[in-house]
């Protein structure tokens, strides 16, 4: 099975070892996302900046929202989550995937949400 591994640049990539995204065969792995910098204040901008940046990245590897099968969201504070819960809804569309949400630190102290995603293109 073929492993392509896409870089965005950013910082965190060549400091901790990482790609922002991994294409396995017809699997995709796009890296916990945070928003782009400089980061955008609220929530709303911030998963905004994160679903674009995701838009890119699934782009890159031939894929889109529609091919994402697992979804993790972590947030610095859980109950700004609903605000996001319509943007997200549009994004997935009629392909919804598998999704868990958690609380957690995030790397940097101004980000509030980090969104990693999992896609299937195969047939």
């Amino acid at each position: 099975m073929p492993i392509t591994r896409f870089s965005s640049g950013g910082p965190f990539e060549e400091k901790v070892g990482y790609c922002r995204e991994v294409r396995a065969g017809d699997t995709v792995f796009v890296a916990g996302t945070c928003a782009q910098e400089p980061t955008p204040e609220g929530i709303l901008a911030q998963c905004e900046s994160v679903l674009s940046r995701i838009e890119a990245a699934l782009a890159q590897a031939g894929a889109g929202f529609e091919h994402v099968v697992r979804v993790n969201y972590y947030l610095a504070d859980l109950r700004e989550f609903d605000v996001c819960w319509p943007m997200l809804a549009e994004a997935f569309g009629a392909h919804p995937p598998a999704g868990t949400a958690v609380e957690a630190k995030l790397i940097a102290p101004e980000d509030r949400i980090e969104i990693e995603v999992t896609a299937y293109i195969g047939d």
